[in-house]
């Protein structure tokens, strides 16, 4: 883009001349200096966006020169010009931070196409620092909210193990915020600069689980039509957590079992191991021990995934933040309107209820009450029936008989939640408190359907089954 500025510098007064000439009427603003002192006084009082130096030069040489500057603003590209070159010094140069070598003879072309190409790598590394701030601030805007005892436990240990390379292992209901507690630990370790990356095993077909983990080679199976990297690839250098993970199949368990003891992994269909080098952060919102004891779960898995455990509470352990993670879900949910009180009566109706849905139960009930309220304050009559009432309105389980199973109790809470929602899966999964795939596989067991003339309210479980978990 014309009019950005790049600084010039050669002891050779003709030289600088030339460059400034050919820059200027590409529409950049040219800057020329006779020497290395002047260049590095001029990138320290003015922005440049690009640097030109001769690499021979009395005093401080064009190495030099790139050196400094790199310390001052590593993104400033520096391209290095001498008379004459090698190609080992040419790859000497770049070793050092150079953008590129160029001969004082280049023809002009030559020239303009290196010059408007450090400007585009100026430009990516500019926006990629930007976007960066802007994932960052997102994380900031979803910090967990708590200051009981029990959160307080959580963020000491998080202060612990984060800058470990140790795998943690996240146990808690769905809801609390184990993916929030990841991103946590991601930030603020030493891989903070890295990608963040997620998976919800139990929201991936089986047969696709292991081509989203390992990724796979062209014709391994049927629409194999390249290669694809997987997750592990894609988190290189960062954090990849396995939400959910005690919903993966036996099989995929032993082949991620060898990617942690060997850190590596063979993509689907592949003969040559890929080395990987990413933290990983497992959770979990069943009793893996329990797994384990029953089969389910490999037990060499989980002592390797069980290095550090960190449980989330629920949050009818930790009432006392209820408040505040109120009062934050209020102003998160403005939209730059004025922020809306509680009152004391809805308050304590907050306090009281059990929340099987956890934190997120409390922020759907709030951005609800939020919508439904006409006043400045919201009352008990904002809130739902079950948080008004407890367990004796509409929508709500009766025990009918003393002699039911808790299968049936089970069926049947979930058959009064379904029709309460409308038959809204993913909404149903969430007041619940469990995930979506799990209601899904509940459903088939039970032989519950959607009774006939149901009106569908757009909700596939399948879809939705991502968002589901915590």
């Amino acid at each position: 883009m014309a009019g950005e500025k790049i600084l010039v510098v050669d002891d050779e007064q003709s030289m600088t001349q030339f460059l400034g000439i050919v820059l200027r009427k590409e529409g950049y603003q040219v800057v020329t200096v006779n020497s290395g002192r002047e260049a590095l006084d001029k990138v320290k009082a003015e922005t440049f966006d690009a640097v030109i130096s001769d690499i021979k030069m009395p005093g401080m040489d064009g190495i030099q020169v790139l050196q400094e500057i790199k310390k001052h603003d590593s993104n400033i590209p520096v391209v290095l010009m001498t008379a004459y070159a090698s190609q080992q010094s040419a790859i000497d140069a770049v070793n050092l931070g150079a953008f590129q070598y160029l001969l004082k003879n280049a023809k002009n072309d030559e020239i303009k196409l290196v010059v408007r190409n450090a400007l585009e790598m100026r430009r990516v590394r500019s926006e990629n620092q930007f976007l960066k701030r802007e994932l960052k601030r997102g994380h900031e805007e979803k910090a967990i909210i708590g200051s009981s005892e029990e959160m307080t436990r959580v963020f000491k240990m998080v202060d612990k193990v984060a800058d470990s390379e140790a795998t943690i292992l996240i146990q808690g209901d769905s809801g609390t915020g184990k993916e929030l507690i990841a991103r946590e630990i991601h930030y603020r370790s030493r891989r903070a600069n890295g990608p963040f990356v997620s998976i919800n095993c139990g929201a991936i077909p089986r047969d696709l689980l292991e081509s989203n983990l390992f990724g796979h080679v062209k014709g391994s199976f049927t629409g194999a039509v390249k290669d694809s990297p997987g997750l592990f690839q894609v988190a290189e250098s960062g954090t990849f957590v396995l939400d959910e993970v005690g919903e993966m199949p036996l099989a995929t368990q032993v082949k991620l079992l060898r990617a942690l003891q060997e850190r590596e992994i063979i993509p689907v269909g592949g003969t040559q191991p890929v080395k990987i080098d990413c933290r990983l952060v497992a959770a979990t919102n069943v009793d893996l021990e329990k797994e384990v004891a029953e089969g389910r779960f490999r037990a060499d898995l989980f002592f390797r995934l069980n290095v550090i455990p960190l449980r989330m509470p629920a949050l009818r352990q930790r009432r006392d933040d209820i408040p505040l993670l109120v009062d934050h879900f209020l102003k998160r949910h403005a939209r730059g309107g004025t922020c809306k009180v509680v009152t004391k009566e809805a308050m304590e109706l907050l306090m009281k209820y059990d929340w099987p849905g956890n934190v997120r139960e409390l922020e759907n009930v709030m951005e609800r009450a939020m919508i439904l309220d006409e006043g400045g304050s919201i009352g008990p009559e904002d809130l739902p029936d079950k948080i008004r009432f407890g367990h004796s309105q509409k929508g709500s389980l009766v025990i009918d008989s003393p002699n039911m199973t808790l299968d049936e109790l089970e069926k049947e809470y979930i058959l009064k939640v379904l029709n309460y929602t409308r038959w809204q899966k993913k909404r149903s999964s969430e007041l619940l408190g469990i995930n979506a795939s799990t209601l899904y596989r509940k459903l088939i067991n039970y032989g519950i359907e959607k009774p006939a003339g149901t009106r569908d309210e757009g909700d596939d479980i399948m879809s939705d089954s991502g968002e589901a978990a915590a």
